[in-house]
């Protein structure tokens, strides 16, 4: 019989270069237990995972690079032109990410975890992940600071940002389904003060389940 739960699982979601790993790094710094979506997808597609079998067959040799691992640049350049190709690497990539959160959750509820685990995805609310989490965190900045940090990030021209902003959900549809929202186009001490705020409400509502 598995272990019950003592933790609130909360889904941490944002758009491209809105500064959602910033506030990932503020919330573990609070004591938070966070699962990476981004580091759980790296993983399961390391050579010889059956998901790099799958991408190898279905996107060729070319995304391939001479040490085995996966060009990530080359493959997203293709799924990021293409909705249908991008549709089918994460009908390859989802299942596997989807069995890491579970094995790191059934863990966390062995060693009897009590207090906030955060899964961290960009594509959260797009894969349906939002629906297997109790509460949901969307981290929004305005549009002129996120083709900015694109842009310093990736060095991706305006039209190529454009493109990979306009690629995703929009964010005011995601703050819509946000039990929290954490509005990071300020300074980095305005950011911290929100997460500080949204991790206290959680912590809070987890107490009062615990007591109940």
């Amino acid at each position: 019989m598995s272990a019950p739960r003592k933790f609130l699982l909360v889904g941490l979601t944002g758009g491209i270069a809105t500064g959602k790993s910033t506030v990932s790094c503020m919330l573990r710094g609070l004591g938070a237990e966070i699962i990476d979506a981004d580091l759980l997808a790296r993983e399961v597609v390391e050579p010889g995972q059956p998901a790099w079998h799958e991408i190898v067959a279905e996107f060729g040799r070319d995304v391939v690079n001479p040490d085995g691992t996966l060009d990530r640049k080359k493959l997203g350049a293709i799924v990021f032109a293409n909705p249908e190709r991008r549709n089918r690497l994460e009908a390859i990539t989802h299942p596997a990410i989807r069995a890491g959160v579970q094995a790191r959750l059934h863990e966390l509820a062995a060693r009897g975890f009590a207090g906030i685990v955060f899964y961290d995805a960009a594509i959260l609310i797009e894969a349906l992940g939002h629906k297997d989490v109790e509460r949901m965190v969307v981290v929004i900045t305005d549009e002129a600071t996120q083709a900015a940090r694109l842009r310093g990030r990736d060095g991706t021209d305006d039209a190529e940002g454009r493109r990979r902003i306009a690629s995703q959900m929009p964010l005011a549809e995601k703050a819509k389904l946000a039990d929290y929202v954490i509005d990071n186009s300020g300074d980095r001490e305005a950011t911290a003060e929100q997460v500080r705020r949204v991790f206290a409400a959680l912590m809070g509502e987890l107490t009062a389940r615990l007591a109940s």
